[in-house]
């Protein structure tokens, strides 16, 4: 059986360091960059680690004519979209949050089924919990991307499916994410400010959103469905801070209400995890002590 051949935005990303390699054993990978790329600026040191093994394709999403001609130069069978500004910047601007999330996100769905000669058969978007509620300017871009996809989905059958990540961490995480500061501070046995951090997560290793998202390809789901991709189990952040300190053994602290929440944030989010092993036959593997203890003791942790 030939390999599909999958298009990949977003590959900069820490989502994307972990999928590619794993992706590549499965499929051929293209790689959608950034303009610049393609004109000489220095690739992130992630994709050059397997730019011999992919092939590369560049535009910027914003532009339909530009991201149109990068899918027809790719020919993929099926994409994953993992592209979008905000995650680590949830109240950036407006205009921003909705030409990069939102524009991006309908030119890529309308290059991929509305030209000639292409025979796009999945498009996985991925999404985020935080759009049930939309209470920050990027998680209220994303849910309008989606519902977006959702209608071409329902009205013309495009096979559009979501991939809702919780909350995710692991090695090479951006250092400004919650893990990442937290294991920082216990590690060099300091205070950590934080908010009061009763709020709780369903907390999911990278290397389980890879599976989930290898499971989703190729799967069997009628258009506009979504999977969720977490374990089905939260836990507060100031448990998950406690227990970072607790395993470093370096002295230090969390500093619960240190810091202001932020507003309009959801008090407990939890993967529908029965629903998702119905839907793909996929269920996250890894707790989330191995998980952490995982990270404590990887030196890229």
């Amino acid at each position: 059986m030939n390999r599909p051949r999958v298009l990949l935005t977003g590959a900069t990303g820490f989502i994307a360091r972990a999928l590619i390699p794993r992706l590549l054993d499965q499929a051929d990978v293209t790689l959608l960059l950034l303009e610049e790329f393609g004109s000489g600026a220095p690739l992130p040191a992630t994709v050059r680690a397997v730019r011999s093994r992919v092939d590369a394709v560049y535009a910027d999403l914003r532009n339909y004519q530009l991201t149109a001609r990068a899918v027809r130069q790719a020919r993929p069978d099926r994409v994953i979209h993992l592209a979008a500004v905000g995650v680590d910047d949830p109240f950036l601007s407006v205009s921003t949050a909705l030409s990069h999330n939102v524009s991006g996100t309908i030119n890529l769905l309308r290059a991929c089924f509305e030209a000639d000669g292409l025979d796009v058969q999945q498009l996985i978007t991925a999404r985020t919990p935080g759009e049930r509620s939309a209470m920050n300017v990027y998680a209220a871009s994303k849910a309008a991307a989606w519902a977006f996809g959702e209608m071409y989905a329902r009205t013309a059958g495009w096979p559009i499916h979501g991939a809702m990540i919780y909350q995710t961490y692991g090695p090479e995480q951006p250092p400004n994410f919650f893990i990442p500061s937290a294991l920082r501070a216990a590690r060099a046995g300091e205070e950590f400010p934080m908010t009061t951090g009763t709020q709780e997560k369903d907390w999911i290793h990278v290397d389980d959103v890879v599976g989930g998202f290898l499971a989703t390809l190729g799967a069997d789901l009628p258009p506009g469905e979504t999977v969720e991709l977490g374990c089905g189990r939260s836990v507060s952040l100031l448990a998950v801070a406690h227990q970072l300190y607790d395993l470093t053994g370096k002295g230090g602290r969390p500093r619960p209400g240190a810091l202001p929440s932020r507003p309009g944030e959801e008090p407990q989010q939890i993967a529908d995890a029965e629903r998702t092993a119905a839907l793909i036959g996929w269920r996250a593997g890894i707790s989330l002590n191995d998980g952490l203890a995982r990270l404590v003791n990887s030196p890229g942790g």
